[in-house]
């Protein structure tokens, strides 16, 4: 039961992060702002695993447990944090990491031999395209802003890279292995480095507000713990590039939860792109094929 609603709970809940990253990136700067929500989802899930008498994996999945978590954690949220610290576009960033469900698609077939169909491809082109069009309204402005500096496109090409690679490394090294263990192992990894990042490129200062408290108590429990459980589950149980797919519904779901929480209107444009997204995953899911899943 937890597999079959897994993409939808997936979805809404990772819609969320860009939300509540927004309010806390006006406290603290990127790497600064992860350190302190990794610690804190290591102070719950350590604990935890102590309760539960966890079984630890060997050194050599750790090990690539680790990679995962500096690849999804530090790469692909710092890439984003910080692109928007540079005064990048939201929506031109959303673009980018958009095109990760095709990204990984084509590196799916020759790293783990996942070889999409042309009803595959054809769904992730449509979600590409639904995407443009939810995003467009964000994009108009873009043409007249200053040009984009060269750290904004670094970290937004790292953050593409990061969710990318991060994703295929699970796939390929995390189907073994209790998932708290390798949650607890890619979050100690995410720390070290985004701390280290933190102390050598930032000032380290934090503004502790309660609009700040509230948005890292949600990225700590609902993002980094409940979304990032649900996706391990689910690429563990389906093929990456079909579980990637589910990310072109991320910046529509983002979208209608800005329209009710902030007032923002959806043109015409928008609504079409919503429905042209939807029809993509449609198009891909179906023929996902589900292999038995281990309790966490």
């Amino acid at each position: 039961m937890l597999l079959r609603l897994a993409p939808l709970l997936f979805v809404l809940l990772w819609s969320t992060g860009f939300i509540a990253s927004k309010v806390g990136a006006h406290h603290a700067e990127p790497f600064s702002f992860l350190a302190v929500r990794f610690a804190f989802v290591l102070a719950i899930l350590l604990p935890w695993a102590l309760m539960r008498k966890t079984v630890w994996p060997s050194r050599q999945v750790m090990v690539q447990a680790a990679l995962t978590g500096l690849l999804i954690h530090t790469a692909y949220l710092g890439g984003v944090l910080s692109a928007l610290r540079e005064g990048m576009a939201t929506g031109l960033i959303a673009i980018v990491v958009s095109t990760q469900p095709i990204l990984t698609a084509v590196l799916a077939g020759p790293l783990l031999g996942e070889w999409p169909g042309r009803r595959h491809w054809a769904g992730l082109f449509l979600g590409l395209i639904g995407v443009i069009l939810v995003l467009g309204p964000k994009l108009v402005d873009v043409a007249t802003e200053e040009a984009i500096s060269t750290l904004a496109l670094v970290s937004v090409a790292a953050s593409l890279l990061g969710i990318t690679l991060g994703t295929l490394n699970q796939k390929a090294h995390g189907m073994s292995g209790d998932l708290v263990a390798l949650t607890i192992a890619q979050y100690a990894a995410a720390f070290v480095s985004a701390f280290m990042l933190a102390a050598f490129t930032e000032t380290m200062n934090i503004d502790w507000t309660l609009e700040f408290a509230l948005a890292l108590a949600w990225l700590v429990i609902v993002l980094s713990i409940g979304a990032i459980g649900l996706l391990m589950l689910m690429i563990r149980a389906r093929e990456v590039s079909r579980v990637t797919s589910l990310f072109y519904l991320v910046p529509p779901t983002t979208a209608l939860m800005a329209a009710g929480m902030f007032g923002e209107t959806l043109g015409a444009v928008q609504v079409v792109g919503i429905l042209l997204v939807m029809a993509a995953v449609f198009v891909i899911r179906p023929t996902a094929q589900a292999v038995p899943v281990k309790p966490v």
